[in-house]
């Protein structure tokens, strides 16, 4: 007796007839009629008989639908866990960052990461931009993405890759032919910066409140593209990831200029809690950025 016989009579049962089972299975009757045929030619008996327009399995019958249920599940289970050696399991991954110039990298890892596990959903919680720790540690999170690791015996950091931040000005700026520049320098500038509140943007966090030094004025611009129109327009300067820029400085009318003798340099880091149970696929998550971000 074949799959398809067992599997015939586990509609027919379970459907209450022969037409409702062709239904299901997609044959003619004639096909479903004829295949019953075999499967009680092979056995040598009756599996079903026919009462009021019933299908009713025979004590054999019955034997054979128990059969049908056992092989049938554990056919299913294993084609299950097959697709999930090949794709790994289904679940969700909520992921934040504390910057937005970091989705502009993000989406294309998540793309990439989607096309090796099908099943596994990366969702992007932008509520959370500027206090990933703190929605890691509510739950909003599963993975948070950060350049300030607060210690906490909660929390797991592992370094996923190292960045430079620099000032950018037009070509006809003061500080576009020097060297580098110091905090001292802001104080008669107008700061542009993506978002608030100031202690999430690193050049004040890192620089500016450690010197006690304020900017003439800060300008809140939330789009990169519209930040870098603005300083050609000489209304202002930014202060960006050196790699957030490369496609920006291609016509020479902008200048960077390195902050600190040594440069301001940032560490990023993956974060997890640590006591909460996760999938195999969220190790694998993790592994994939650690080997895939290249910036």
């Amino acid at each position: 007796m074949e799959i398809r016989h067992l599997r015939l009579i586990k509609f027919i049962v379970e459907e209450g007839s022969l037409t409702k089972a062709m239904d299901k299975l997609h044959l003619t009757q004639s096909a479903l009629s004829h295949q019953l045929k075999e499967a009680e030619y092979q056995l040598g008996t009756k599996i079903f008989l026919r009462i009021n327009k019933k299908m009713i399995l025979t004590k054999a019958g019955e034997k054979v639908y128990a059969l049908a249920n056992d092989v049938i599940g554990k056919m299913d289970e294993t084609h299950h866990e097959i697709k999930k050696m090949i794709y790994g399991e289904s679940g969700e991954i909520k992921i934040s960052t504390e910057c937005y110039t970091s989705y502009h990298w993000l989406p294309s890892l998540m793309r990439q990461f989607h096309l090796l596990y099908p099943n596994v959903e990366l969702k992007i919680v932008v509520e959370a931009t500027h206090y990933p720790i703190q929605g890691l540690l509510n739950g909003t999170l599963d993975v948070a993405i950060t350049s300030d690791p607060v210690k906490n015996d909660h929390i797991d950091y592992i370094e996923l890759f190292q960045d430079e931040m620099v000032a950018v000005v037009p070509d006809s700026h003061a500080w576009a032919k020097r060297k580098f520049i110091v905090a001292e320098d802001f104080t008669g500038e107008n700061l542009i910066v993506h978002s608030l509140p100031m202690e999430t943007v690193t050049i004040h966090a890192a620089v500016l409140e450690p010197a006690g030094i304020t900017p003439k004025k800060v300008t809140v611009v939330p789009l990169t593209e519209a930040s870098i129109e603005m300083v050609k327009a000489e209304m202002g300067v930014v202060v960006m990831a050196q790699w957030a820029l490369k496609p920006y400085l291609h016509n020479g009318a902008l200048k960077t200029v390195k902050i600190g003798k040594n440069g301001l340099k940032r560490k990023h880091y993956v974060a997890t809690l640590r006591d909460k149970p996760h999938a195999g696929y969220f190790d694998q998550f993790i592994e994939f950025l650690q080997r895939e971000i290249t910036l």
